[in-house]
């Protein structure tokens, strides 16, 4: 089977997330959330070594429970930082507990994150390669940042628009290639 060929086929764990999740949608706010701190935490990083330590991530952010982790005091987030298999980056840290409290601002006005996005999106998967950010990327991002958030640029917007489905860009040489 040919993937795309960023996944590194010698890793079992980056090949189980290309083949059964990355673009494919899935808009559940506890995953929505996961998805967005995780890929906060690959700023600067290979998403590659984000996913190699989800697993540890799961289980320090307690399964990412969106009110758990509004909940981090400073002690927690100390242990956090001292947590050998997480990215042990306390400004990421700080950033997903602040950005656990946004998200959740944003899920009692809209109903939803899903819900929110939609206000930018019209629900249709996006098709498209090759690309570090779009306009709807670019939009999503300025929003977040203006409603406090951090580690939303436009490039890290775009990567969790890949991961949760609603782009869509496997390679035309992989076997999950779409147009539509």
């Amino acid at each position: 089977m040919k993937r795309c060929a960023w996944c590194n086929e010698n890793n079992p764990v980056y090949m189980q997330y290309h083949d059964a999740e990355w673009g494919r949608p899935r808009f559940d706010d506890t995953y929505l959330l996961e998805m967005l701190i995780l890929e906060s935490f690959q700023a600067g990083l290979s998403w590659e070594c984000v996913l190699n330590k989800r697993e540890n991530f799961r289980r320090a952010f307690d399964g990412f429970e969106r009110a758990k982790i509004m909940a981090y005091d400073a002690e927690k987030q100390e242990k956090l930082a001292c947590d050998p298999g997480i990215i042990r980056n306390r400004r990421k840290i700080k950033a997903a507990v602040d950005n656990a409290v946004i998200f959740d601002a944003v899920v009692h006005e809209y109903g939803s994150f899903i819900a929110y996005l939609k206000q930018f999106w019209d629900g249709e998967t996006i098709f498209e390669r090759d690309l570090t950010h779009n306009e709807l990327s670019d939009r999503i991002s300025a929003d977040l940042i203006k409603r406090g958030m951090k580690f939303v640029g436009t490039t890290i917007v775009y990567s969790y628009l890949q991961a949760v489905g609603i782009v869509n860009s496997h390679e035309k040489t992989c076997f999950l290639y779409q147009t539509k």
